[in-house]
């Protein structure tokens, strides 16, 4: 294979060498589960939620007999004693995984899309699976709840879970406290008021809060709500005239894009998008795509459709995940696929939240600082996403923006301009807040420390 980098006049050579990428559907029919599948059905949602994988006898169905019992015992193993969120990934995910090849041991363990979809017990840091200070919630949405499932976490914008669900369960999952079935070892919290009363809740305070103008709905996935129901909710935000903003968050753009593709929901999200044109409100989808991998021309379609009929933009929110896409050049690739094929905006790159059993995932403030020095200058400056960390208490700040860095035991701190919902005290603009850095990042002084303090933590 030729080499990605190219070679200067002076016999130097770019540090990542920009290749266009056409987007390819992987042929779902190597997997021997799917060797008898139609196009039709695999562009049909319905057979696509049908045939989601939840057990491990259904994914040993579709992959067949070249993957071994190691793997399944190993995923296993995950599932009973490390994973946060139950198994639940559409066939269009699946396809993703290994997508040159029929599956082996080898290419699923190494395959990125696998990694964070399909989490193994190997995978896992064996010293340190979780942080000392890793919660459930750790960013305390469901503490700045202010009706439930409203989130009003900053100054003059609203998070609406509307619904615990999604298409797919990915690994990693900041909100794994609320969204998806229970599993072995987290017991999920539960939404208790009916979804009618629920939104209409939420409604109210939008109505008696006319400084809240930006409302992300989200959950879970708006798509795993009936369309009926999300585009009444939608309709009557739209009414709110204090509101002009409206992110839909969906990962099933990419994940299931064949629901964003049938006839209702394309039709009802044109009705939506009108209106919202109409009063002069910010419609955006906010998709989630952590690889180049699962970008397909179906994810390019529901892209494009989406813009087609109204919606003011389609962005993208990955998370920073090692063994994934932490390094420039799968960045780039994943933000030139995006930008340049899929009609996506590169947006945000999270890194990875605090959560329990999430350690092998996170990287280090300074390697995402690093991250973020080595992908400017090769996208438009538009299409540059921002690396960011999510502080507890502080929210979203870009990777550079940190006050204070004790490198050695990986504690960065952070400051604010703002009050959250549920502080009132005037010191809050005035102190830091801490953040960690995986442990196994840190020097081995800095390892040694932490092992005296985890038992204090």
């Amino acid at each position: 294979m030729p080499s990605r980098h190219k070679t200067l006049r002076s016999g130097t050579v770019q540090p990542y060498a920009y290749q266009r990428q056409a987007l390819t559907e992987p042929d779902w029919r190597r997997y021997p589960g799917w060797a008898t599948i139609t196009r039709d059905q695999w562009e049909s949602a319905q057979w696509q939620r049908a045939h989601c994988i939840k057990t491990i006898p259904q994914l040993r169905a579709v992959l067949g007999t070249t993957v071994t019992d190691a793997f399944y015992d190993d995923l296993a193993t995950d599932q009973a004693n490390h994973a946060t969120m139950s198994m639940l990934i559409p066939p269009q995910m699946i396809n993703t995984m290994s997508p040159d090849t029929p599956p082996t041991d080898d290419t699923l363990r190494n395959d990125p899309i696998r990694r964070y979809m399909l989490p193994i017990a190997t995978d896992r840091h064996p010293d340190f699976p979780s942080h000392p200070y890793a919660t459930r919630d750790s960013l305390h949405e469901h503490d700045m709840w202010v009706a439930e499932g409203l989130t009003h976490r900053y100054p003059t914008k609203v998070l609406a879970e509307l619904l615990p669900t999604c298409p797919q369960y990915c690994g990693h999952c900041t909100r794994m406290d609320l969204v998806g079935n229970n599993t072995p070892t987290v017991t999920k919290l539960k939404l208790a008021a009916k979804p009618a009363d629920r939104h209409t809740a939420m409604l109210d305070y939008l109505r008696t809060h006319p400084g809240v103008r930006d409302v992300v709905v989200s959950g879970g996935d708006v798509a795993n709500l009936p369309w009926h129901q999300l585009e009444t909710f939608l309709m009557s935000l739209l009414g709110i005239d204090t509101i002009r903003d409206i992110r839909l968050a969906t990962k099933a753009l990419a994940g299931l894009p064949q629901h964003w593709l049938q006839p209702t929901v394309v039709e009802g999200l044109e009705r939506v998008a009108r209106t919202a044109a109409r009063r002069g409100v910010n419609l955006a989808i906010h998709t989630h795509v952590n690889h180049a991998q699962s970008l397909t021309p179906l994810v390019a379609k529901a892209a494009h459709t989406a813009l087609e009929v109204g919606v003011r933009d389609v962005r993208n929110q990955g998370v920073l995940l090692r063994g994934v896409n932490a390094t420039a050049e799968d960045l780039l690739d994943l933000c030139f696929g995006l930008q340049g094929e899929a009609g996506i905006l590169p947006y945000y790159f999270y890194m990875c939240d605090m959560i329990p059993n999430a350690e092998h995932w996170r990287v280090a403030v300074w390697q995402a600082q690093q991250l973020q020095h080595d992908i400017m200058g090769y996208l438009p400056g538009y299409a540059t996403p921002r690396i960011v960390c999510d502080v507890p208490f502080v929210g979203k700040r870009w990777v550079h923006m940190v006050t204070e860095y004790d490198r050695e035991r990986g504690i960065s701190y952070w400051t604010k301009n703002y009050r959250t919902s549920i502080e009132d005290d005037e010191t809050q603009l005035d102190r830091t807040y801490p953040y960690y850095d995986p442990i196994d990042t840190l020097p081995q002084t800095g390892a040694d420390w932490w092992r005296k303090e985890e038992h204090t933590a």
